[in-house]
């Protein structure tokens, strides 16, 4: 519940910020001692809306703030001073995380390096590899579905297990006759995902058709699927780098922003002293 009021402090006070009369030129509506004035409303418009999709937008923005005026001075008279002493300390807070949050970033930004290489990358992952295991397993695999009254599906087989370098091209130049497929064999994948773009295989059966180097053509009453498993990793084995190397990378770069800031934090202080900015009294 206190998490709630203060959400609703916040949403408050930032609404008030959103809606607050820049006190200039003429007024064009009131609530007790507030005003809103054109100026306020002219950012709203534009040259391209019509007379009557000006006036809608003018009349939904004034009824807002009006409503807006109208809680916020009703809540100043109903709520205990001490409450609303409270909800100002709240929002004070709020605004100077705020500014400190923003300051941080944009130091982060500007400071920190950005470049993470592959030895850095390499180096963060020997160091944490047990940090990895999987809770799945990974394959490399490729993979055709055809029509099994395709007439190349001799040739396309042939070609599908060899898979040399000008097999690759022929097969690509065939996909328009594939009902699915994929030919990159170098990425791992999750076993799930293997569940999903080849359906003949399940859960039940992946022992007899996903073993490692194994090439299978398995028909189903839609077609024929072929089927090749270059390498396999087992669940609890730690992930491959290759796998990991966007979450190794984006930690390497969150660790390298939290010690700026914590030296960020710690030089603030000793500069303000040094420079006089900053002194206790006892």
């Amino acid at each position: 519940m206190k998490k709630l009021i203060v959400i609703l402090v916040i949403f408050l006070c930032i609404s008030c910020e959103y809606f607050q009369s820049t006190n200039v030129g003429e007024p064009v509506a009131r609530v007790g001692e507030s005003y809103l004035y054109k100026s306020d409303i002219e950012s709203l418009l534009s040259d391209a809306m019509s007379s009557q999709d000006s006036a809608i937008v003018v009349n939904n923005y004034i009824d807002r703030w009006a409503m807006q005026e109208l809680f916020i001075q009703r809540a100043k008279l109903n709520l205990p001073q001490e409450k609303q002493d409270a909800f100002e300390e709240l929002v004070e807070e709020y605004r100077n995380d705020l500014y400190i949050e923003a300051y941080k970033e944009a130091l982060v930004k500007q400071s920190i390096d950005t470049v993470v290489t592959a030895f850095d990358e390499a180096k963060y992952y020997e160091t944490n590899k047990e940090n990895f295991k999987l809770n799945e397993e990974l394959l490399k695999l490729r993979y055709i579905n055809i029509a099994k009254d395709n007439s190349n599906i001799k040739e396309i087989t042939e070609r599908f297990k060899r898979f040399e370098a000008e097999d690759k091209t022929v097969l690509d130049s065939l996909a328009i006759q594939f009902n699915n497929y994929s030919l990159n064999d170098s990425i791992w994948v999750k076993q799930t995902q293997v569940f999903n773009k080849i359906p003949v295989i399940t859960n039940e059966n992946k022992e007899k058709y996903l073993k490692k180097s194994q090439f299978s053509q398995i028909e189903d009453s839609l077609g024929v699927y072929l089927v090749q498993i270059v390498d396999k990793i087992g669940r609890n084995d730690s992930a491959p780098l290759a796998y990991v190397r966007p979450t190794v990378r984006q930690i390497i770069l969150n660790k390298r922003k939290l010690e700026f800031i914590r030296k960020l934090e710690k030089d603030i202080t000793k500069d303000a002293i040094k420079q006089k900015q900053f002194e206790t009294y006892k």
